[in-house]
């Protein structure tokens, strides 16, 4: 596998998958709140501040609280492709304990506004606790799924996302809500995990794969 960042989505392709997708999500549960509520473990995935810091992000990871830094399990630097401006609407998507939403929350200034998502209980606990202690006032978290956004067409001007959509199954689901929930001109800055070659139908029911 390798890391890829994109600037502007395109089309994801159709994707057969002999997975119970119930099961997996659970799964992905309950492996994010390992990352939450054990961030000293050592899992399969880097995480933490050193391995953010190691990804060159922005001066702002310095003012995220440990509280959130300690659970960051993304994949690479969406913010590499750029910064957001002042006054932008931001959705995370994917947001975890919230490293990447409260770097963001900085960036696009009180008149801006960052809303993350994320489907796992214990890392939006620790989100919400980060942006208290941090007095960001311009950022909420909420739990949802990615496959159906809770939010109005056209809704955000950026759409970040860490490490989240190679966990999803159906790829064109997830896309559609993204350029539905996008302001026309919006933009996608994306850092995930892609694969070179083609996976077996074996390899895709493994739900150990998909978790990691």
């Amino acid at each position: 596998m390798t890391r890829s960042e994109t600037g502007r989505a395109s089309a994801a392709p159709e994707t057969s998958v002999a997975v119970d997708v119930d099961v997996l999500k659970s799964e992905i549960r309950k492996t994010y709140a390992s990352v939450s509520q054990e961030p000293e473990r050592d899992f399969i995935f880097p995480t933490g501040r050193s391995w953010a810091e190691d990804l060159a992000y922005a001066p702002e990871l310095a003012a995220v609280p440990e509280t959130a830094v300690e659970s960051f399990a993304g994949v690479a630097n969406p913010f590499s492709l750029g910064r957001l401006e002042p006054g932008e609407r931001v959705l995370d998507l994917g947001c975890g304990a919230g490293t990447d939403s409260l770097v963001a929350s900085q960036m696009v200034g009180p008149e801006g506004r960052v809303t993350g998502i994320d489907m796992t209980p214990e890392m939006l606990a620790k989100a919400r606790a980060a942006a208290a202690a941090m007095g960001a006032a311009n950022v909420d978290f909420v739990e949802a799924e990615a496959e159906r956004l809770p939010f109005g067409d056209e809704s955000f001007d950026v759409v970040i996302s860490n490490g989240v959509i190679d966990l999803i199954p159906d790829k064109d689901a997830v896309f559609a809500e993204l350029f539905r929930v996008l302001e026309p001109g919006g933009r996608i800055q994306v850092a995930d995990v892609t694969i070179q070659q083609p996976v077996s139908e074996e390899g895709r029911a493994r739900i150990d794969l998909w978790t990691g």
